[in-house]
């Protein structure tokens, strides 16, 4: 294998083996979580690891490479149901009526809804279609696209269907044409985009083109499909349509299309491969419901075509690479990378979004792409030439969502100043009647006046598809600074996540270390994070995959949680004897901890925190619980590998560590505590990281966990390699970081004689496995080789 490859398993490959289930694991029982996959294992926290976010392209592929699968007619029935007067009661038959209600528009009989705008007509949507697939490159897909789109919308508003609500009229929903790079911050990293096509509001389609006349008609079938002339938001995005050309003739549109009952079968929903293979089997047109279809009535003067509309909708999405763009930094990726990317992109432009829906076109076939924290769905594609009016329900079932029902959360509102919005403040929002779907912490309080500053420059952002997707902003509530007023010198902050549900819950756990921090008065109280108010959002994400009949729905589901805490700061900040003061304190507080039965296991510089009492006294705090575990809750928890990649133990960077076959132990998480003391020491300078190509190590936060525990390896047997001097280290630090990385191996190698003395015993003797309490140090004895060492005892007293 040359260097340039990539290790099987690792992103970049060219395949990648599904994650093994507890099942599968023969003749062994998991005794940690198996890591997770996907950008959720480095994308928290972008600045404080020093990820670029071009870097988490890789880390995107493997999510939309464990995409689930369904049929479309199940994706319509889902979108549907909560377009429909009651999203919580299964309506049976939804589809089929539907189905039969857009058949005038599909025929052209319908007219604009509410005027007659001859531009308008759903007889256009036909000629629209009819340019469409004229031979061409792939920008000639878009403008017919959107006209088609557009007037269909325009007409769809109008049709009624028992239990569906009518059309937006807060949303109003259009297609826009894009070729402009749409930008955006995260903390201190831009990225750039370039979708195709938006689904917008149409104000914010007309807001993109402040020149045009206010022509409603002409906006929606001629100006939508022009470039903007203002720069689209991100936030503003509800869909992204990504195109791909690949035929070179395309059927013709039927004459007319006819209903009739049938009983036609399903086409198979195939699992997706991997964005970088060549060939894979996707999932085929959906076929009718099993009591009604369309029957599509061919024109006797059809044109010819290349291939079958069956096999049209089973080439690989994935394998379908754009072709480049002027200036588009993505144009070589997949195009189910791109739109994943794009995913990612309108995640992060709001706050605690429940899911997102993006569309991929292919020729004459569409599909559907669902995003949550949980995972990605892709359904089967709809050819929406040959099958009209799947798309047409498809496009009604849009107009009527509210922007809840594009996943925006509808707890976080936006908060007036007199006649205007206040930039970059949120409120979050609990009405009477949202009582029922939440758990609060403090019934007394309710929901609290809660404030979320988004803009703030201290905000930390996530940046990803799957995963908890921590965010942490600035928030102000005068309820909570009425009763606790001991902070309103440091401020407050909230911490926005989704949790899984399997899990014990970080308020559960903050409870059993509250009840230790009483008793151990010296080393936890005043060391552990104050928890002031939280709140449990009870809308799972298994819901959606249970509506659609996926295997194992509950499996990795999570659900949303706010918890505020007294404002900390980052243990990045500090230097020299402070930062080895905070940074020693956690370490005491987490043995602490542990002895209590509080196991924290992910150690890592987001996760260490301080603030100063009023004395100037520096306090450490260890922060962040929502992956530990207590030790009344055997076995593993969840479907999330507890670690952050770069400081995680070389033990649990082992492929058996990855696999869940390695017990997660105390000396794992103070290995982590000595890798967060080496990435500081070396990649931060009074406080301020580094620039990128002056700091070492930065592939630790970029490759997979088993390529990072190499790296790491390597380091460890050759750390004598970095002159300190070069690296502007402080010399004591050095000091310590070389002495604890001593200790490591030192311990490793007495494990590793032991280990070699049980193997050799039983092979000659047949004698007795050693006990694994025979090879494990008590965790007092273990801390001890470190705090004995010369560098830890000085640097100890003189910051005391």
């Amino acid at each position: 294998m040359s260097p340039g490859e990539a290790q099987p398993g690792e992103p970049g490959s060219s395949s990648t083996p599904q994650r093994s289930n507890v099942a599968g694991l023969a003749g062994s029982s998991l005794k940690s979580t198996p890591n997770s996959r996907g950008a959720a294992t480095v994308s928290d926290h972008i600045s404080l690891v020093g990820v670029e976010v071009e870097q988490i392209r890789p880390w995107i592929q493997r999510d939309i490479q464990e995409a689930k699968t369904c049929q479309a007619d199940a994706m319509l029935e889902v979108l549907l149901q909560r377009a429909s007067l009651d999203r919580k009661t299964e309506q049976p038959g939804l589809l089929e009526r539907c189905l039969e209600a857009v058949l005038p528009v599909c025929n052209g009989r319908v007219k604009c809804a509410g005027k007659d705008e001859p531009k308008l007509h759903s007889s256009k949507i036909k000629k629209a279609l009819d340019r469409y697939v004229s031979p061409g490159v792939e920008k000639d897909y878009y403008e017919p696209f959107i006209k088609a789109a557009n007037i269909a919308l325009a007409c769809l508003g109008d049709i009624k269907v028992d239990g569906m609500r009518a059309a937006s009229s807060n949303v109003d929903i259009m297609c826009q044409f894009n070729d402009k790079q749409i930008s955006q911050h995260h903390q201190d990293q831009e990225s750039k985009r370039k979708p195709d096509v938006v689904i917008l509001p149409s104000q914010s389609s007309v807001k993109a083109f402040p020149n045009e006349g206010s022509n409603d008609a002409r906006h929606r079938v001629e100006t939508a499909a022009k470039s903007p002339e203002e720069p689209l938001l991100w936030k503003d995005v509800l869909a992204s349509i990504e195109f791909k050309r690949k035929a070179k003739t395309l059927s013709r549109p039927p004459s007319f299309i006819h209903s009739e009952k049938t009983a036609a079968p399903d086409g198979p929903a195939v699992t997706a491969s991997g964005p970088s293979q060549t060939q894979s089997t996707q999932p085929e047109p959906a076929a009718a419901p099993l009591r009604r279809s369309v029957r599509v009535a061919k024109s006797s003067q059809k044109a010819p075509s290349n291939s079958s509309s069956k096999r049209k909708a089973a080439e690989s999405v994935e394998s379908s690479r754009k072709r480049p763009k002027v200036g588009d930094t993505d144009a070589k990726l997949d195009v189910t990378v791109q739109t994943g990317l794009y995913a990612a992109e309108m995640f992060a432009a709001n706050v605690a979004v429940n899911y997102l829906l993006n569309l991929i076109v292919i020729d004459n076939v569409i599909w559907v792409w669902y995003y949550d924290r949980q995972g990605t769905i892709q359904c089967s594609g709809i050819n929406f030439i040959d099958d009209l009016p799947r798309f047409m329900v498809l496009l009604y079932a849009f107009q009527r969502f509210d922007l809840e029902d594009w996943g925006r959360n509808k707890h976080f509102k936006e908060v007036k100043e007199g006649e205007h919005i206040k930039e970059g403040v949120l409120r979050f929002d609990l009405r009477p009647e949202d009582l029922g779907d939440v758990e609060l912490g403090d019934m007394e309080l309710g929901g609290v006046d809660l404030e979320i500053h988004t803009s703030d420059e201290e905000r930390v952002t996530h940046y990803g598809l799957k995963g908890r997707a921590t965010n942490v902003f600035p928030v102000t509530s005068e309820a909570l600074s009425k009763k606790f007023p001991e902070i309103e010198e440091d401020g407050m902050v909230a911490k926005i996540f989704w949790g899984e549900e399997q899990r014990t819950s970080e308020p559960e756990i903050l409870s059993k270390v509250f009840d230790i921090a009483d008793k151990e008065q010296e080393t936890v109280k005043g060391h552990v994070p104050q928890l002031l108010w939280h709140c449990k959002v009870k809308n799972p994400t298994s819901a959606v995959r249970q509506a659609l009949n996926l295997v194992e729905p509950t499996k990795g589901s999570r659900v949303l949680y706010i918890l505020v805490f007294r404002k900390l700061r980052p243990i990045t900040e500090l230097d020299g004897e402070d930062f080895f003061t905070v940074w020693r304190q956690c370490i005491l507080c987490h043995l602490a901890l542990w002895k209590g039965g509080v196991h924290h296991r992910d150690v890592s510089p987001a996760n260490m925190m301080w603030y100063r009492t009023k004395n100037g006294f520096l306090m450490g705090v260890l922060n962040d619980y929502d992956l530990s575990s207590l030790v009344i809750t055997p076995g593993p928890q969840g479907n999330e590998r507890t670690g952050t990649v770069p400081f995680m133990a070389l033990d649990l960077l082992s492929p058996k560590g990855q696999r869940g076959q390695v017990e997660h132990l105390y000396r794992h998480d103070l290995e982590s505590f000595m890798w967060v003391l080496v990435w500081v020491c070396l990649r931060y300078r009074n406080g301020v990281l580094l620039p990128q190509g002056t700091r070492p190590l930065d592939e630790w936060a970029t490759v997979g966990a088993v390529a990072c525990g190499e790296k790491k390896l390597w380091f460890q047997n050759n750390f004598l390699d970095f002159e300190p001097a070069l690296l502007h280290i402080d010399p004591r630090m050095w000091h310590l970081v070389a002495q604890c990385l001593q200790v490591l191996k030192l311990d490793n190698d007495r494990r590793q004689a032991l280990k070699f003395d049980q193997q050799f015993l039983r092979l000659t003797t047949g004698g007795e496995h050693m006990h694994a309490e025979q090879i494990e140090l008590d965790v007092d004895d273990l801390l001890q080789k470190f705090t004995c060492t010369q560098s830890w005892i000085r640097l100890s007293t003189s910051s005391s």
